[in-house]
C-alpha cells in the first residue's frame, strides 16, 4: 500500500476476527514501532502479546480488577469484563519503561512509547489487518499492571486490539485542515 495513501485512510476498526498477524509480520509491525521518536535513544518503550491462552488469563485479571473495584457489580457488568480480551485474537499491551534523564522528561518518553502505537496500527493497517486503541481504568490501575509483573518506573499506556477487519468499516471523513492548522508566516 502507498505510504500516503495507509495514513489517510487507517481509522479503528472495533470488529475484528482471526486471522490474526503471523509472528514473521509481527517481527515487522515491531520493527516499525521501533522506529518512533526517541530523544537520547533511551528505548522506552516494549510491549506484550497476548493471544490464544494469553486471552483468558487476561480475561481472569480483567474479572479479578471487576470483582475487587467496580462498585454495585452486575453479572451483565463482570461478562463485560470477562469477555473483554477476546474482542480480538491479539492484544499487544503497550508498555512505557520511564527512565531518569536530565533531558528527556517522562511524558516525552510516553509520548514516544504513544508514537510507536501509531507505527503499529499503521503498519496492521499496510498489511491488510487493523485494530484500535483502548485506554482506561483497564490499562491504567496498579493491580493490572503488577500482573504483568510490571516494575514501579513501568507504565501500560494501553492495549492495542488486533486482528482482520470484519463487517462494513466506517468510513471517515475528510479532514478540513484549515480548521487545526495555524501558519505564521
Amino acid at each position: 500500500m502507498d505510504a500516503i495513501k495507509n495514513l489517510l485512510t487507517r481509522n479503528a476498526s472495533s470488529k475484528l476476527t482471526m486471522p490474526m498477524p503471523s509472528s514473521e509480520q509481527m517481527q515487522i509491525v515491531y520493527q516499525a514501532a521501533l522506529r518512533s521518536p526517541d530523544h537520547a535513544w533511551l528505548r522506552p518503550s516494549s510491549f506484550i502479546e497476548v493471544s490464544g491462552k494469553g486471552l483468558e488469563k487476561l480475561s481472569k485479571i480483567y474479572e479479578k480488577y471487576a470483582r475487587e473495584n467496580v462498585p454495585d457489580l452486575t453479572d451483565e457488568k463482570l461478562a463485560k469484563y470477562r469477555e473483554a480480551p477476546f474482542r480480538a485474537p491479539m492484544i499487544i499491551v503497550l508498555v512505557c519503561n520511564v527512565q531518569e534523564h536530565p533531558k528527556v522528561p517522562p511524558i516525552e518518553q510516553k509520548l514516544s512509547t504513544a508514537t510507536a502505537a501509531q507505527n503499529i496500527l499503521l503498519a496492521l493497517h499496510a498489511m491488510g489487518f487493523a485494530g484500535y486503541w483502548r485506554t482506561g481504568k483497564l490499562a491504567f490501575h496498579g493491580d493490572i499492571e503488577s500482573h504483568f509483573g510490571l516494575e514501579k518506573h513501568q507504565a501500560i499506556l494501553g492495549y492495542l486490539y488486533v486482528g482482520t477487519p470484519t463487517g462494513k468499516q466506517k468510513t471517515i471523513p475528510t479532514m478540513q485542515v484549515e480548521e487545526y492548522v495555524e501558519i505564521w508566516n
